[in-house]
Parts: structure tokens; sequence; C-alpha cells
């Protein structure tokens, strides 16, 4: 075993090696890879878009639908991009310090995005058991510091890692059979007192995903009594719909990063091409669907999108025949 401290001048690359088992169908893995990533792309930025230049926007709860599209378009480009070069070229290499940065960036995203749901859940608290109280209690002021405080907790819970990472040595085989730098694929490879590593992804996981869920949980549980004391059956309809986006969101994002960490952690490398694809999945399918859900469930975004893709439509059919023109005459 060849004794590599990252600190020190060892080799200074690690290699990825794609979906383990799936080597030959790279190329076409690639395809429905890019395909989810761009439309991940557009939908949050057209979110991000619409919301921006709409002053009937800037509410609270569009606020957050903001953080949500940010924190998605951030995991999915901390993984997507090197992945395709994995698929698409076979450039394996990560340098030491790129895999660390890659892994301190997509846990900080996920960790914020977990406090961003956190927060959406107590959004629809207020405007479900205090509706009256809503626009004093949550301004746009106070949605920003929250969503600074969650973006200051990931990254205080997150840095120690790449740090306690940086004190190991690594094994002579440097490979990692991931497409991006998970935290227990680059402790597999490490050598050398590994419990205080595994302890704490653990701790972080368990904490901080049980800790909001057991918030969120309550913040649901205030949500039915509230609910349930309403007389109107229509009311019910009414109040529970305004929850369903976010409980779509909430399961497109907890169940597959579980389900992940779990294997990832516990899995004896049993059908490993099955874990990667779903672990990959998990950072493009959520980003992709999470504008589209909102953008079906919530009227007022949803006109505002349809108005912009009217005008767009419009500018491109009377700008049209002018650019034609102008060609012509060049």
């Amino acid at each position: 075993m060849e004794a590599f401290n990252l600190t020190s001048s060892g080799p200074p690359t690690i290699i990825l090696n794609g979906i383990t088992g799936l080597e030959a169908a790279h190329i076409w893995i690639s395809i429905p890879f890019s395909t989810f990533y761009l439309i991940s792309l557009s939908g949050n930025f057209t979110v991000l878009f619409v919301v921006s230049k709409e002053q009937t926007l800037h509410k609270p709860m569009y606020l957050l639908l903001c953080m949500l599209a940010i924190t998605d378009i951030g995991m999915s480009t901390s993984v997507v991009p090197k992945a395709l070069c994995i698929f698409c070229f076979g450039f394996k290499r990560i340098t030491v310090d790129g895999c660390l940065t890659q892994m301190f960036l997509l846990y900080v995203f996920a960790v914020t995005h977990s406090a961003i749901l956190v927060i959406m859940a107590f959004d629809r608290y207020i405007a479900i058991c205090d509706p009256l109280r809503y626009t004093t209690i949550l301004t746009n002021a106070q949605i920003t510091k929250l969503g600074l405080v969650g973006l200051i907790r990931a990254v205080l819970l997150i840095l120690p890692l790449p740090l306690l990472l940086r004190r190991l040595p690594l094994c002579a085989n440097h490979v990692i059979l991931h497409t991006y730098c998970e935290h227990i694929a680059v402790v597999k490879i490490s050598s050398g007192d590994t419990r205080i590593n595994r302890t704490y992804g653990l701790v972080i996981t368990v904490v901080n995903i049980g800790l909001d869920l057991t918030l969120i949980g309550l913040s649901y549980g205030l949500i039915i009594r509230a609910v349930l004391r309403i007389s109107s059956k229509k009311a019910h309809q009414k109040a529970l719909n305004t929850c369903t986006a976010h409980i779509c969101v909430m399961l497109m994002s907890y169940t597959p990063f579980l389900f992940t960490a779990m294997t990832q952690r516990f899995s004896k490398g049993d059908a490993a091409h099955v874990h990667i694809l779903l672990a990959n999945l998990h950072f493009l399918v959520p980003p992709m669907l999470n504008p589209i859900i909102y953008g079906v469930k919530t009227k007022e975004l949803r006109d505002k999108i349809n108005l912009f893709n009217h005008l767009l439509i419009s500018f491109r059919i009377t700008c049209h025949p002018h650019i034609l023109c102008h060609l012509a005459f060049l």
C-alpha cells in the first residue's frame, strides 16, 4: 500500500470510474443524462428569470422557489458535467483538490436544499394556520435571513468532511467506483483510521435529515390539525392543495437521498451499477421535475410563465422578417 497523504506531494489525481459494470454503455447513458440536465437548467433558470422580472411575484413563496431553483442548479451542476465528461470522452481523472471541492459544493447545496424545504413547510404552516399574520411574519427580508441561516448551517456542517479527509493517506489504488466524489466512496479508498470520517458522515445524515424531517412533520401535523377543524370540505381541499407541490418535492428529494446514503454506506458491492445510477438520478430527476411541479400547481407562476412564452413567440414572429431582410441586405 502506498501512503499518500492528501497534503503531501503524492499522486495528484483520483480516477472516477463512472458506472461500474456499464462502461460499454456510457455513451448511451450520456443521452438521457444530458437531456435531463438541460431540461433542469432551462426549467430552473426560467423560474429565476420570470420571478426576477415580475414585480407581482416578489413574495416570500416565490423567493423560496428561487432559492430551491438555485440549490437544484448547484446540485446537478456539481455532478452532471463531470459525469458527462466520463461518459462521452473518458475523462476519468480529477485532482484531489477538485474531488474535495466537488464533494464540499455538492453537500452544501444538498443540505441547503433540505433547509429550504423546512422553510417552505413553515411557510405553508403560517399560510394555513395563521393567514392574517402571514405578511407580517414572513416578509422577503425574513425569508432571506432564514435562507442565509440554512446556507451557513450547511457550510459549518459540511466543511469538516474535506478537512477530515485531508489528514488521511490514500491507498495505492486511487479509483472511485462512482461518477462523483461521494464522501463514503472517498473514505473507502483511504487508509488509516477512518472511523471518525465514517461516524461524522453518518451523524450529519442522521442529525441533519432527522432534524429537518422532524420539523417538517411538526409543521404538517399542525396543518392537518388546523384543516380538520374546518367544517367545509371545499376549504379542506383548498388548504391541502396549497401543500401538494411541496409534498411532492419532499418525496422526490428525501426518498432517493436516504436510499442512496444507506446503500452507499452499507452495500457490499452487489449490483453496484444500480446504486450508482440511482445516486446520479437523485441529482437529475428532482431538479428537472421541481420547476415543472411548481409551474403546474402554482397558478400565478404558471400564468406568468405562459405570458412570458406568448411574448417570446410573438417577438420571434415579429422579428423574424426583419432579421431575414437584414441578412439579405448584408
